[in-house]
């Protein structure tokens, strides 16, 4: 790609997606990159008045801005969904919106696994009793504050069976779990292992 056909590229709130831990360099091989780490509704037209990308997490772009951007051709959405973004707007002055529908899968899952686990096992309960010398303290070699619960032949209920609720059910039968997947799947397109259900019978 020549400078003539460089695209000038604009990062609104780079802050979120990338806290320090990842490059914007390959960006910057692409066209001039301006990285902002937030940007108020304030500051937004100002920002973004050269930029043919557009990339966001969290900063809204409506019609109003994409009429008054008669340089933008792409935006991009470092997030899951387009809630964010008048996509009818774009569409109608050509401007081309993706969004990342899997980047969170796998940490999404393992954070709903990890409440899970704490709820069940007592994680954060027994740490915080460990820290303050109660198990110390405690006249017996086991100390026990709260049920043991294991999770194996347990039912998990998963209401959505998209990528991230996909993710859970593997865990959980990794785990041992019986899975029944509210959803609009058919039975035949769900996972060995994992059974449809109504909410009724979640």
């Amino acid at each position: 790609m020549n400078d003539n056909n460089k695209l000038n590229i604009v990062v609104l709130d780079g802050l979120v997606a990338n806290p320090g831990d990842l490059s914007w360099e390959p960006l910057k091989e692409i066209g001039p990159t301006t990285v902002y780490d937030r940007t108020a509704p304030k500051e937004l037209l100002e920002r973004a008045k050269l930029a043919q990308v557009l990339l966001t997490n969290k900063t809204p772009i409506n019609r109003e801005t994409i009429e008054a951007l008669p340089n933008l051709r792409y935006i991009g959405v470092l997030a899951t969904g387009y809630n964010i973004i008048d996509t009818v707007a774009a569409r109608e002055h050509g401007v081309v919106v993706t969004n990342v529908p899997a980047y969170s899968t796998a940490s999404v899952a393992q954070l709903a696994i990890a409440h899970l686990l704490n709820i069940t096992n007592g994680v954060a309960q027994y740490s915080s009793e460990v820290r303050s010398g109660a198990w110390t303290l405690c006249p017996d070699f086991s100390y026990i504050s709260a049920p043991v619960m294991e999770l194996a032949g347990k039912t998990m209920a998963v209401v959505g069976f998209g990528h991230i609720g996909s993710a859970v059910a593997r865990i959980a039968l990794a785990l041992g779990m019986k899975v029944m997947a509210v959803t609009s799947k058919d039975a035949e397109q769900l996972p060995q292992g994992v059974e449809k259900a109504s909410l009724e019978q979640a």
